[in-house]
């Protein structure tokens, strides 16, 4: 009987592991395929050193030997200028024969030389055609003729669930294939950039340092989007990564190439999320939509009739369900198009005619005050007129516990009264010395807790 129940087993054991097989897609083909599509990129850049006074002196594995045993020692008045060569690796792929291809901004970032690695060991110098910081999308080009160029996909087919792949370079280690699936769709993910422009793919792909730039793969074989980012406490894969949607890559470098920038639609509004609580006030059954704070002088928002507290439902057909999702549907707008925007205002439902304008070049212009900063933070005017006149200065509305600000000790609730040693009294004032800070150098800020004034460093290279 024992020896039956076995029998069994094995028989059930085969008969699901068949199954299962059969179930798997076979990722040999499309690999083999499309790898010569993929490329290997490597930057470089010249760097200044930081505090450089020499070796033994500015160099805190020296100073630290020099103080213990000779006492504190005297540094030169003025730092010698020394530079240093700045490697780093990505990934892209060809998008026609004649040596076109596209990449991560991030990747070809201020670089002095690009070298393009193919996968028959040939390399090309490449040239930046268009660069876009607010996609995060590059478009070089090579000097080379007939090469495999990858076969464009449609990303707004793509299905949560569905398999992808990705070919890359992770860590040096060329032409590493790896897969999963789509975990979502349209993701907004506010990090201090403009990203908040990009829809981006949500997958569960291993992508770490190196992925940069490679294509998302269909079963197909076709490219449906730019591998950009991950999510992770410790500097590698943790399961959640961000690709840029191919027809959102392929539009951004259809203009690199034609103007040289890309135009976004603008609304010049801040933008708050609506939680229960607001919703009651605002007589809305479900809290959703996009809850305007702020409108900016002369925007397209405020010649178009938008007013402070309108609840964006729909805009230009789309259901605005969190906030993040108006930026996104703006952004890709042509700039001039006349639209409807569905609003709630004073509980009854409104239709508007919008016409959309261009996003302004200068980030400070755009400013989203309810979007997180390069700081990690979301700020707003004081309301207080008792708090305003105790202390000039903006109020932190949210801090991201990743983020620069908390890492300094910044907490929801501080008044920021300064920001590099320059006086913050409103919004306007502190986005000006935002925008002109230094993100390789360390600086300043105050901030009053609880009637506690303190002066915090912030490290703006972490």
């Amino acid at each position: 009987m024992t020896n039956y129940k076995i029998f069994l087993a094995i028989i059930f054991l085969s008969f699901f592991g068949q199954s299962q097989s059969r179930d798997l897609p076979n990722f040999a083909n499309l690999a083999e395929d499309a790898s010569p599509g993929v490329v290997n990129i490597t930057s470089t850049k010249t760097v200044k050193n930081r505090n450089s006074y020499g070796r033994g002196l500015g160099d805190p594995r020296y100073d630290e030997f020099l103080e213990r045993f000779f006492g504190q020692q005297p540094r030169p008045s003025t730092p010698r200028e020394d530079t240093r060569p700045v490697v780093s690796t990505g990934s892209g792929f060809f998008i026609s024969a004649d040596g076109f291809l596209l990449t991560n901004n991030h990747v070809v970032e201020d670089a002095d030389e690009i070298t393009v690695s193919l996968g028959d060991r040939r390399e090309f110098k490449a040239e930046v055609i268009g660069a876009d910081e607010r996609s995060d999308v590059a478009l070089l080009k090579i000097d080379a003729d007939d090469l495999p160029f990858l076969k464009i996909g449609n990303s707004k087919q793509l299905k949560v669930g569905e398999w992808v792949v990705a070919i890359g370079s992770p860590f040096q280690l060329r032409f590493s294939v790896t897969s999963g699936i789509v975990s979502a769709k349209g993701r907004s993910i506010p990090n201090g950039s403009d990203s908040t422009y990009v829809p981006f793919i949500q997958t569960d792909v291993a992508i770490n340092p190196g992925n940069s730039g490679g294509p998302l793969f269909n079963l197909a074989g076709e490219v449906v989007g730019i591998n950009s980012q991950i999510y992770t406490r410790s500097g590698g894969y943790m399961g959640v990564s961000f690709a840029i949607p191919i027809d959102y890559a392929i539009d951004v470098a259809d203009q690199l190439k034609e103007k040289g920038y890309v135009a976004r639609g603008w609304l010049g509004v801040s933008i708050q999320e609506i939680n229960s609580e607001l919703a009651e006030a605002l007589e809305m059954d479900v809290p959703k939509g996009a809850l305007i704070s702020q409108i900016i002088n002369d925007s397209p928002a405020e010649k178009s009739g938008l007013k402070e507290e309108d609840v964006i439902l729909f805009f230009d057909g789309e259901e605005i369900f969190y906030s993040s999702d108006l930026p996104l549907t703006v952004g890709s707008i042509k700039p001039g198009s006349e639209v409807n925007a569905m609003v709630l205002r004073d509980g009854k439902k409104k239709t508007l005619k919008v016409t959309v304008g261009e996003l302004p070049k200068d980030p400070s212009l755009a400013f989203n005050d309810t979007q997180q900063n390069t700081l990690g933070i979301t700020v707003e005017d004081q309301t207080d007129e008792g708090q305003r006149s105790f202390v000039a200065g903006v109020k932190v509305t949210s801090v991201d516990p990743e983020g620069i600000a908390y890492a300094s000790g910044i907490r929801r609730g501080d008044i920021i009264y300064a920001l590099a040693r320059s006086r913050i009294s409103n919004v306007s004032e502190f986005r000006d010395v935002l925008s002109n800070l230094d993100m390789e150098r360390s600086t300043t800020i105050g901030v009053s807790r609880n009637g506690n004034k303190r002066i915090l460093s912030l490290n703006l290279s972490k």
